[in-house]
């Protein structure tokens, strides 16, 4: 069958390209050789986020004295049920992209796809059954997996990466979580909630260790409040999973330390998913695990595309979309601007949450500018203490010079839904003073990020 465009992936990339490309007019086909939606809706983003919400609200419910509100007996998590209620929603969410499909005319054609010259993907269906579909241009969205390390060989049961760490048989007594990026981080939060013993360990001294230094050690500081172990500057060296515990051999600044665990999480970043594409027999370039692309994400051979994790930049679901969209949006013709990598937000969504945009205070003074620094605690903020969660700051970066806003951190309740502030203002070419001049609603956590750039240029109230 021929297509104007076929996408290979149905993750946020694909998907939200599929669907653009359908809108603009173009006969649209997906290959997808799993669940629609990909990573993201299946097994990422979205499921993640229904487990912690799940530990919040065990949380909540055991200070619920704090808030006036009484509750008498026991308060037990129920893993099984936490697990159930996230996959239900990954299930929905999944049936959603189905709907979507429809409603835009998508043909989804279920199997592995195969990219070969002459702009066709060859299909190889559960049952073997091999297909080929042509297309006009071809976008190859075929995301990433948990990365495998040599000492941490995952096995699925004592060795896990972020897939089983979703729909474990039980909750595990005791883990040990390798790696505290988002993945890392935000398991190990929510496990720890829910009565896991964890030990979170990273190589770098910091954990979230592309996140401001300031931000990491609240981070850390919560971790270790809420009774987490936190190991920074050491590494695993190897896991002996030959007894009914495994023996983690750490190595610290101090020396190795064992420690034992049921479940070891390896949450070490991830693999792209390159291979089997049939990418090297079209011709098409790949360099250090990723396509070689332009700014409108074709690649080297004409009708060609790429998108997301398999491509240069963050590997965020928010960014695969976007360049979804961009990619087929030059293919019709429209006037677009290349992707400002520099303002993409990052989250973790841990209690408290983390938020930032462009640079930390430390990359802008190693980049040579001279700077403005705002900072506001949560401690501060009425709405902040009216929720009873007073944890956490907004810090802001502005260049003294021309009064370009060079960035944000912002750790607390929430604030993932704050950043996008940030991000517009940045990109509108904002500045502070009109920030500050800006009527932020009271009382809201937003206000704080107001409060910032007020203490940037002197001029903050309620500090």
């Amino acid at each position: 069958m021929n297509y104007d465009i076929i996408v290979i992936g149905s993750g946020p990339g694909g998907y939200v390209a599929a669907i653009r490309a359908s809108q603009l007019g173009f006969k649209v086909g997906v290959v997808e050789k799993a669940d629609l939606g990909g990573v993201c809706l299946n097994w990422g983003c979205i499921p993640t986020k229904a487990l912690l919400k799940s530990a919040q609200v065990f949380n909540y419910a055991k200070h619920a004295a704090d808030y006036g509100v009484a509750i008498t007996g026991d308060i037990k998590p129920d893993f099984d049920a936490m697990v159930k209620r996230s996959r239900g929603v990954a299930d929905g969410m999944s049936k959603g992209i189905q709907f979507l499909f429809k409603k835009n005319n998508i043909t989804v054609v279920n199997g592995a796809g195969k990219v070969k010259p002459g702009k066709v993907v060859e299909v190889t269906a559960n049952d073997g059954t091999v297909s080929e579909l042509t297309a006009k241009h071809i976008i190859i969205a075929t995301g990433a997996r948990s990365r495998q390390l040599p000492n941490l060989p995952q096995d699925g049961v004592k060795i896990i990466g972020y897939r089983e760490a979703m729909t474990l048989p039980k909750q595990p007594a005791s883990m040990v979580v390798v790696g505290s990026g988002a993945i890392g981080s935000e398991f190990a939060y929510f496990y720890n909630s829910i009565g896991t013993k964890v030990t979170l360990v990273e190589f770098l001294p910091n954990v979230l260790p592309l996140e401001d230094e300031e931000a990491s050690k609240a981070i850390e500081r919560s971790f270790k409040k809420s009774g987490m172990t936190v190991m920074t500057s050491a590494s695993v060296e190897s896991v002996d999973t030959t007894g009914d515990l495994c023996k983690v051999s750490i190595q610290t600044k101090k020396g190795i330390q064992i420690v034992e665990a049921e479940v070891v999480l390896s949450a070490v970043g991830i693999a792209t998913n390159v291979e089997g594409l049939g990418l090297e027999e079209t011709g098409i370039a790949i360099e250090k695990g990723k396509v070689v692309v332009g700014d409108y994400f074709e690649t080297n051979v004409e009708g060609y595309y790429a998108i997301g994790d398999i491509v240069r930049g963050p590997a965020l679901a928010h960014v695969a979309s976007h360049e979804g969209i961009t990619c087929v949006e030059k293919i019709a013709g429209l006037h677009v601007d290349p992707i400002n990598y520099g303002n993409i937000p990052a989250c973790t969504y841990t209690v408290p949450e983390v938020a930032s945009v462009g640079l930390t205070e430390k990359a802008a003074i190693e980049q040579g500018y001279e700077i403005k620094v705002g900072k506001f605690p949560f401690s501060a903020s009425g709405k902040a203490s009216a929720a009873g969660n007073k944890e956490g700051f907004v810090k802001v970066v502005f260049d003294a010079k021309y009064g370009e806003w060079l960035g944000a951190t912002l750790v607390g309740e929430n604030v993932t839904e704050i950043i996008a502030e940030v991000v517009v203002a940045r990109n509108l070419e904002t500045t502070g003073e009109e920030i500050i001049k800006s009527i932020h609603p009271h009382p809201t956590m937003s206000e704080a990020l107001m409060e910032a750039v007020a203490a940037a240029y002197g001029e903050v109230i309620h500090i």
